[in-house]
C-alpha cells in the first residue's frame, strides 16, 4: 500500500511537472518573427553604380512626367537613357522587375510565421505608448530596437507587436526594454504613433494582450 502511494504520488508530481513545463512560454526573438526569405531572380545585382545611377535618372524623370505620354525626358534623363540603351539594358523590363521585388519584399515584411501564432510566447523589447491612462501604457507597440518608428523608415510590420494590456505599465521612457508574455495572434492592421511633431500610420503584423510585462 505504501509503494502504491508513493508510485501516486511520484505520478501526481510528474503530471504538475509537466503542467508548467507546457505552460511556460516559449522564448522569442525578432529574427523568429520573420519568414525565411523566398530567394528571387534580382537582375540589378549584376549591375554597375553608374548604370543604377542611371536607371534612377531616368526613373525619376519618368515619375515626374506621370501620364503625360507627350513629355519628354530632360537633357540630363535622355543622355542617360541612352548610356543605358548602348549597353544593350531593356530599361522598361528593368523598371517592370523593380516592380515585382518590390511586390515580394514588402509582401515578405508583413508575412507571419504560422508556426508561432496561436503560441505562448515571450518577446523582448522596447515599448512605443499609444494609449496611456493615469501614466500606464495600456496600448503600445513593442519594438526591437531603442526608437524604432520615432526614426523613419519604421521596422517592417512583422518586426512589431500591437499589445493591450489593461492594467497597464508604468512608462519610464523609450530606453527601457522589457519582457512581454502572452499569446502571439495574426493581424495586420495599422496603428497611429504620435511624435512631438506630428503623427505617422505604421502597419503591424502581429497583435497579443499580455498577461505579464516586466523590466527584462
Amino acid at each position: 500500500m505504501r509503494r502504491a502511494n508513493i508510485l501516486v504520488g511520484l505520478a501526481l508530481v510528474a503530471g504538475l511537472c509537466g503542467s508548467i513545463a507546457l505552460a511556460r512560454p516559449m522564448e522569442l526573438n525578432w529574427d523568429m518573427l520573420a519568414p525565411a526569405p523566398e530567394p528571387y531572380d534580382n537582375p540589378f545585382a549584376d549591375l554597375s553604380v553608374d548604370q543604377m545611377r542611371d536607371l534612377r535618372t531616368v526613373l525619376k524623370a519618368q515619375a515626374a512626367a506621370g501620364d503625360n505620354p507627350a513629355s519628354t525626358l530632360p537633357e540630363e534623363a535622355a543622355a542617360a537613357r541612352a548610356r543605358l540603351d548602348e549597353q544593350g539594358l531593356d530599361v522598361e523590363w528593368l523598371f517592370q522587375q523593380r516592380e515585382i521585388i518590390m511586390e515580394k519584399r514588402l509582401a515578405a515584411s508583413v508575412s507571419t510565421v504560422p508556426e508561432h501564432v496561436g503560441q505562448n510566447v515571450r518577446i523582448p523589447g522596447y515599448l512605443l505608448p499609444l494609449e496611456i491612462q493615469d501614466g500606464k501604457a495600456t496600448e503600445f507597440l513593442l519594438v526591437p530596437t531603442v526608437g524604432a518608428c520615432i526614426h523613419t523608415p519604421p521596422p517592417p510590420p512583422n518586426q512589431m507587436v500591437y499589445v493591450t494590456y489593461p492594467q497597464g505599465v508604468a512608462v519610464s521612457g523609450l530606453y527601457t526594454p522589457v519582457w512581454i508574455n502572452g499569446t502571439l495572434e495574426a493581424d495586420l492592421r495599422t496603428e497611429q504613433v504620435t511624435y512631438s511633431d506630428g503623427k505617422s500610420n505604421v502597419e503591424v503584423s502581429y497583435v497579443m494582450q499580455a498577461d505579464l510585462v516586466e523590466a527584462y
